[in-house]
């Protein structure tokens, strides 16, 4: 069974923590012009992809800095995931370590376990509560593809472009654009467009094949701003399938989406 040590209320496991400026990373300034033709496009998505694309299952532990509106997020999660749709989040919370809360997916079923309310959400999707309790709506795939470094789930590109600066552009299928940086080693995925999203790739272990810090921003609905640590990070390690799964108490109130988005970290500006 995973386990959790957090010190927030409710957040997103995206949810992922040292800032940006604190630690001295810069973001990747975007090019603004058309570029050229990338030919080997194919040939480098392939090999940057190489690793995230052999990702059956994921653990890490996520810990999260950031606001969405007027409402800061922070704290630290222990996230597991399986392909296709499997994830379980769980948080604990001081000063005891109580449970804050439990959310696990199997692909066919979401539950939702709010032990210190005694409450649940049942028959809802994984990525409707995750927007609920956040203002993020990611499903599990979507999650685990951006922590993994692929963006997409599966990602297939469809054109590349090369960009003053050092700087080239993919473009995916989903729709996603990955913005690669020149190193002496090749290139390296340093930030990414997905819809409104905006994903910044900040810190790639020398010796790692998956990202250890990233920000997701993004001005609209919610302006979002989290910035994320993976530690302990793990691929390809058994989970079994009762990880993807909790039980509800008896006695536990069934409550609806829009009661837990009142309720959630993001209630002043919920929609």
């Amino acid at each position: 069974m995973l386990t959790v040590v957090g010190r927030a209320r409710v957040l997103l496991p995206l949810a992922l923590i040292c800032l940006t400026a604190a630690c001295g990373v810069r973001r990747l300034e975007l090019p603004t012009d058309s570029g050229r033709s990338l030919p080997d496009y194919e040939a480098i998505h392939r090999e940057l992809s190489a690793a995230c694309r052999g990702v059956n299952t994921l653990t890490t532990e996520l810990s999260l800095s950031g606001r969405a509106r007027e409402q800061r997020l922070g704290g630290t999660l222990h996230a597991g995931f399986r392909v296709p749709a499997s994830m379980r989040l769980e948080l604990r919370v001081p000063p005891f370590n109580t449970l804050g809360f439990v959310l696990a997916a199997d692909g066919a079923s979401t539950t939702l376990l709010l032990p210190r309310t005694d409450e649940a959400v049942r028959g809802t999707r994984a990525d409707e509560i995750l927007g609920a309790l956040t203002g993020i709506t990611l499903s599990p795939a979507d999650l685990m593809a951006i922590l993994t470094g692929c963006v997409v789930p599966a990602p297939r590109p469809t054109a590349g472009r090369v960009h003053a600066g050092g700087v080239a552009s993919l473009n995916l299928e989903g729709p996603a654009t990955l913005y690669l940086e020149s190193t002496r080693d090749g290139w390296r995925l340093r930030a990414a467009r997905r819809g409104d999203w905006r994903i910044d790739y900040l810190d790639w272990p020398e010796s790692g094949r998956y990202p250890s810090r990233l920000e997701l921003t993004a001005s609209s609905p919610l302006a979002v701003k989290l910035t994320a640590r993976l530690a302990q990070t793990e691929v390809n390690v058994p989970i079994p399938d009762a990880a993807f799964a909790v039980t509800v108490p008896a006695g536990a109130d069934l409550i609806t989406i829009e009661e837990l988005r009142q309720a959630g970290p993001l209630r002043d500006g919920a929609p």
